[in-house]
Parts: structure tokens; C-alpha cells; sequence
């Protein structure tokens, strides 16, 4: 009777260890630089989509990049946004890719960049930098800022992610 208890405890203790250290919670994790520190993280799936938003420095005029996360956990970049031409801005579409002016506004359709991870520079001089979500299925669109989370003039690099448990229920969550 005894040993049967204990074969039950250790069964626990083994479900427990399991729960909380395999990677089963997917997310937009922003690693601060090139280590495996997590500064935040959003929940995100296949299908959910972001955008990044900016101030260009120079042109003082808001850039949108917007991404989708793919199957196989990358980032797919599909469209730009922007006001102006100039520094650090395309000029026209690749192959392959659309080029439309809608309400002023420059977008660079069907860019088709898969990304592992992006490294993302908070601005300093300019610090508006925002990031805008929506889940799949889901009307609601939901943005907050950079600066509400993370330090101006600091870098991340930002990747989709598996988090264990344990990591999911310590960090830093974007959209709480």
C-alpha cells in the first residue's frame, strides 16, 4: 500500500515536472537582444496578425509593417504602409508584389518576407513606436505602445515561440 502511494506521488510529481516545463503556449516573445531573456511576450497562434507601427526619424511620418503568423511558427511580412518617400523607404514594389496609393498612402502588397525573428530597436529620439494585433476570427483589433513595455533606445529580437508553462505564468503578458 505503501509503495503504490508512492508510485502515485512520483506519477503526480512527473505530471507536474511535465506541465510546467514543456513548451505548449505560443507567442510573439521579444527577447531583449540577442538573448534568451524574455522582456514580454503576446499570446499568438497561426493565422493571428500584427502590425508595427512606427515614426520614421527622418520623415516624421508613421510606417505600418504588417505581419501574419505562419504555419511553421515564422513571420510572414505581407504589407507596408507608409506616407513618404525617401531615406530607408522603398521606392517602388518588388516582383510580385503590388504597389497601390489608398487615401495618400503608399502599401507595398503581396510581400511574401518570412522571417525566424526580427530585431526591433524601440525608438529613442522618436519613441512612438506601437504594436497593433488582431487574432484570428476575431473583430476586435487591440494596440498598445512600445513604451508601456519596453525601454526607448533598447533592441529585441522578436520570434514566435513556444513558452512552457512556468515562463508563461512569470512573464511580462502584452495584453494584460
Amino acid at each position: 500500500m505503501k509503495f503504490k502511494k508512492m508510485i502515485i506521488a512520483f506519477i503526480i510529481l512527473v505530471l507536474i515536472v511535465l506541465i510546467l516545463f514543456i513548451p505548449t503556449h505560443t507567442a510573439l516573445v521579444f527577447y531583449n537582444e540577442n538573448t534568451e531573456e524574455i522582456a514580454a511576450f503576446l499570446p499568438m497562434n497561426e493565422g493571428d496578425q500584427f502590425d508595427i507601427i512606427f515614426t520614421h526619424s527622418i520623415h516624421l511620418t508613421d510606417v505600418e509593417e504588417k505581419y501574419v503568423v505562419t504555419a511553421d511558427l515564422n513571420i510572414e511580412q505581407y504589407e507596408m504602409i507608409f506616407e513618404s518617400f525617401g531615406i530607408g523607404m522603398p521606392s517602388n514594389a518588388e516582383e510580385g508584389q503590388t504597389f497601390e496609393v489608398k487615401d495618400g498612402l503608399y502599401h507595398i502588397g503581396n510581400m511574401n518576407n518570412i522571417f525566424e525573428s526580427l530585431l526591433i530597436r524601440n525608438g529613442k529620439t522618436v519613441s512612438e513606436h506601437r504594436l497593433r494585433w488582431q487574432y484570428a476570427g476575431d473583430d476586435e483589433v487591440q494596440m498598445v505602445w512600445f513604451n508601456d513595455y519596453f525601454e526607448p533606445g533598447a533592441w529585441y529580437t522578436v520570434k514566435i515561440d513556444k513558452l512552457p508553462l512556468w515562463k508563461y505564468l512569470k512573464g511580462v503578458k502584452i495584453d494584460e
